[in-house]
């Protein structure tokens, strides 16, 4: 991958692509909710720290080589929410530094449709056949139960239960295993 390109990942239904301005509002709306940020902190992010998040998003790729995708609906077009990776150089133990941390936050309309098991195993096979990291980690709330049934079923293991900034979190582990099917090109 050419210093930053951002690769576009296919799947059935859905594709992943890079963070633009243009996601801003649909992203605002997405954090602005509720919902949402119930098990992220708990706070609804304004508009400026919905920016940031995206300018965040790009700059992961820009710095690591990974990041995260902004996720779209195939055929309606709409904004299904961001899936990704990150090195944000938490602050708790067991550290996860320099283990590729496995994220995804998605809208409330999409709930029950399978689009968040979707969207996460095209980008671990995009990471696992493009990182060549031998493990990925993620952190839950331990209250969001629906990510920790995802987390179970892309093959993390509870690994940990620490704090973080003083919030309770649990920490998933997964080795890496062999890509699933999906299809990349560079945007």
């Amino acid at each position: 991958m050419s210093e930053g390109a951002i690769p576009v990942l296919e799947t059935e239904r859905l594709q992943l692509r890079a963070p633009s301005a243009d996601d801003l509002d649909v992203s605002t709306a997405m954090w602005g909710n509720e919902d949402v940020v119930r098990h992220i902190g708990g706070k609804v992010f304004s508009r400026e720290e919905v920016w940031s998040r995206i300018l965040r998003a790009r700059g992961l790729w820009a710095m690591l080589g990974y990041g995260y995708w902004a996720v779209y609906a195939k055929e309606s077009g709409r904004f299904v929410g961001d899936v990704g990776f990150a090195d944000f150089h938490r602050a708790f133990e067991p550290s996860i530094e320099g283990i590729p941390e496995m994220g995804w936050v998605l809208d409330p309309w999409c709930h029950g449709r399978g689009f968040g098991g979707e969207a996460t195993r095209a980008a671990l096979a995009w990471g696992e056949a493009q990182l060549g990291a031998p493990e990925y980690s993620c952190i839950i709330d331990p209250e969001n139960k629906a990510s920790i049934r995802l987390a179970l079923k892309l093959g993390f293991a509870e690994a940990s239960q620490t704090l973080y900034k003083g919030t309770p979190i649990l920490v998933f582990r997964r080795l890496a295993a062999s890509p699933a099917g999906t299809t990349s090109t560079t945007a």
